[in-house]
């Protein structure tokens, strides 16, 4: 049945594709980038009705008045910026060490439990998302970086105790694998 799971997504990506044209563009691309103005003010009336868009619309006019004389610069010629080099390099190595780190083989669970941690994984994923743009306003982002690197960490330290002591306990495996979900969802607030 993996192959149904697989293609899963593929399913959710061409109702996507199928139902997206008939929405209305992103009211702040078409205001800040395209500098269309009546198109943003339709496709705010499409999103909140005639009567509920004027305070998001002042919002999006104050954004433009602040932004207006920077230049929007495309994905490569953010990469040829040299003073966006060391966050770059970090967010690499982030990813890079997050798919590496080879986190969900560390567990030594049966064969036939890989497919729900690989499930499992999945979800802490989703969960971070949802719980890292519901908080990230109310924290900011430093200190969501700096609370998911002190949560890491000390999800790692609880992880390599339970691995060492997993032959004594078998119970700790699955402590473990609840320690891998949360090393996850920590990443995915944080960093």
């Amino acid at each position: 049945m993996w192959n149904v799971l697989l293609s899963f997504s593929g399913l959710v990506a061409l109702i996507q594709l199928l139902f997206l044209p008939f929405f209305p563009e992103s009211p702040p691309y078409l205001l800040l980038q395209k500098d269309d103005k009546a198109g943003c003010m339709k496709a705010m009336k499409q999103l909140w009705g005639e009567e509920n868009y004027h305070t998001e619309f002042d919002d999006l006019m104050k954004e433009k008045a602040m932004t207006k004389g920077t230049k929007i610069m495309n994905v490569l010629e953010v990469l040829k910026e040299r003073s966006v080099y060391p966050q770059l390099c970090t967010m690499i190595l982030l990813l890079l060490s997050l798919q590496l780190c080879g986190l969900s083989a560390t567990a030594n669970l049966q064969e036939s439990i890989i497919p729900y941690v690989s499930l499992g994984v999945s979800i802490s994923e989703l969960i971070s998302i949802i719980f890292c743009s519901s908080i990230i306003d109310r924290f900011g982002r430093r200190t969501l970086l700096c609370g998911g690197y002190l949560l890491m960490a000390l999800i790692l330290g609880l992880l390599e105790t339970s691995l060492l002591l997993s032959d004594q306990f078998l119970w700790l495996r699955y402590c473990s694998v609840i320690l891998i979900f949360l090393f996850i969802i920590a990443y995915g607030i944080g960093p």
